[in-house]
């Protein structure tokens, strides 16, 4: 294939400026052959997932080292809490599926971890930026992105002076040329501070947020890494919980009952993400630096639900509230609290598969499994990132 387009290159009459885009398609042709074409006899050139986050990815590490999670988290995929803040699996985990790779272990998981086919340094409630509060005072987790980048470092040190042939646990030290790097991270940074400093005051630190993607992304490829997916921000100006819990009057609502002024400072963080993995692509021309637009899937699901087999969009399924929103801050799924007298619950529905939200907060598996299928067509990524053709991807069900 390499041969081919050389010599078409060579062979055909071209401008300059139609010359210089076929050298940059061949030249991200050559990145994705480097990549891809390490293991030509599996599935696909990833052997691996190396994955950064929250609790929108986190496969078990915030509950491995706070241990507490409880039912009814888990009960439509896994059948007990997983450590999964969600009713089964997460995008990471379909991901994993469709490159014919097993769920990842939370990095912070010392029983029954495997760390063959990559690790999970994601944990619930983590953000980009090292917190100035304690997990105790707002519940904001340890396990910033630079701590979490901190233990993939010490994990490849680990990996260079213990892996023998045969390993039961650890991968070969050329696993990290081979992997996928995946970042789903930024949401707390965003919605953390919202109540206390409003929209204008989050805008203020987000530019500081993309910069540290963007380190974190450099300091992993100096380790090896030449493929990297960043997931953008959902629409959370749709989330039942913000919408119950932040001020707004009903001119700042669309007529999909999402807030505008919130959604609209989203597609403002959204782009300047963007712009910061545009430019550390240019730094980096040897990697698949690569955009993921979630939020394009997610704003659908929550706008026309019934059009993708749901019926809820901004109601939670597991929650305790009006019929509108079925949430509320003072009580959340799974947990019981004595409010005006009265001892409740915030319980799941019977149909998860029916809601976009599982607790207010994080999407249900059914649509995180709407968002995966649609992004691994290939149709949300920026630049092209072809998934679906570079490997053979297995069907997700």
């Amino acid at each position: 294939m390499q041969t081919v387009v050389a010599k078409t290159m060579a062979r055909t009459p071209c401008s300059p400026k139609v010359s210089a885009s076929l050298r940059k398609l061949f030249g991200i042709w050559m990145v994705l052959v480097g990549v891809l074409g390490q293991v030509a006899d599996s599935k696909c050139g990833f052997k691996a997932i190396f994955n950064f986050g929250d609790s929108n990815s986190d496969t078990g590490g915030f509950w491995a080292a706070f241990p507490a999670q409880s039912p009814p988290n888990g009960m439509t995929y896994f059948k007990r809490p997983a450590g999964r803040a969600t009713d089964g699996r997460l995008m990471i985990d379909f991901l994993a599926q469709a490159l014919g790779l097993p769920f990842l272990s939370p990095y912070l998981q010392s029983i029954g971890s495997d760390y063959r086919h990559g690790a999970n340094y994601a944990t619930l409630a983590s953000t980009v930026l090292l917190p100035n509060t304690s997990l105790f005072v707002t519940g904001i987790s340890p396990f910033s992105l630079a701590i979490q980048l901190n233990q993939m470092k010490e994990f490849k040190v680990k990996v260079d002076q213990f892996y023998s042939p045969g390993s039961t646990n650890l991968p070969a030290p050329d696993i990290f040329r081979k992997s996928l790097y995946t970042f789903y991270i930024g949401q707390n940074d965003f919605t953390s501070n919202l109540a206390a400093i409003g929209i204008n005051g989050v805008k203020q630190y987000l530019p500081q947020v993309v910069s540290q993607i963007a380190y974190t992304i450099k300091e992993l490829y100096a380790l090896g890494g030449r493929a990297f997916l960043v997931l953008n921000l959902a629409p959370v100006g749709c989330y039942p919980s913000f919408l119950v819990e932040l001020p707004h009057n009903n001119s700042d609502l669309d007529k999909y009952g999402c807030m505008i002024s919130l959604n609209n400072a989203v597609v403002e963080y959204n782009n300047m993400l963007k712009e910061a993995l545009l430019q550390t692509r240019q730094q980096l021309p040897h990697a698949s630096v690569i955009y993921v637009d979630t939020h394009a899937v997610l704003l659908k699901l929550f706008q026309h639900p019934k059009s993708y087999g749901l019926k809820y969009g901004t109601k939670a399924c597991c929650g305790y509230g009006d019929d509108t929103h079925n949430f509320s801050p003072k009580v959340f799924c799974g947990n019981s609290k004595l409010i005006n007298g009265s001892n409740v619950t915030a319980t799941a529905c019977s149909d998860p598969y029916n809601y976009v939200s599982w607790d207010g907060v994080h999407a249900t598996e059914a649509a995180n499994k709407l968002v995966t299928k649609a992004i691994l067509t290939g149709s949300f990524f920026y630049p092209p990132f072809p998934l679906h053709k570079l490997c053979h991807l297995q069907p997700i069900h």
